[in-house]
């Protein structure tokens, strides 16, 4: 029985970890190596900066522009998405990836609730 309450006791941090994630969809914008944010209807998320912060899961991300992508510069652009994923609120920041799953361009184009790629 002990036992039992250890290892439940033990598997409370993962299961409120899975708790805070989150679906967050929008644009997927990749402008400049190294650079990746996730604009959706509540914020610009911060996925990673180049020669700095990178959100843990980012190789979930792949290749954008093998899916329905936008080029802007050269090898780079934006695209539609959906990410699971956590956030930090106050730094406006994806702490950690999930999963990933890339949409069609129309799909965001045709989202009210989402602002226009400049």
């Amino acid at each position: 029985m002990k036992k039992l309450i250890v290892l439940s006791l033990a598997a409370l941090p993962l299961l409120a970890t899975t708790a805070q994630a989150e679906m967050r969809c929008g644009w997927i914008e990749n402008p400049t190596p190294g650079n990746y944010w996730l604009t959706d209807r509540d914020a610009s998320w911060v996925i990673s900066a180049q020669g700095g912060y990178e959100a843990p899961g980012m190789e979930m991300i792949g290749d954008i522009s093998a899916g329905d992508y936008v080029a802007t510069n050269g090898n780079y652009g934006y695209g539609c998405a959906c990410m699971d994923v956590m956030t930090d609120p106050n730094e406006k920041q994806i702490t950690m990836i999930h999963s990933f799953k890339q949409l069609a361009i129309s799909k965001c184009e045709n989202d009210k609730n989402l602002p226009a790629v400049e």
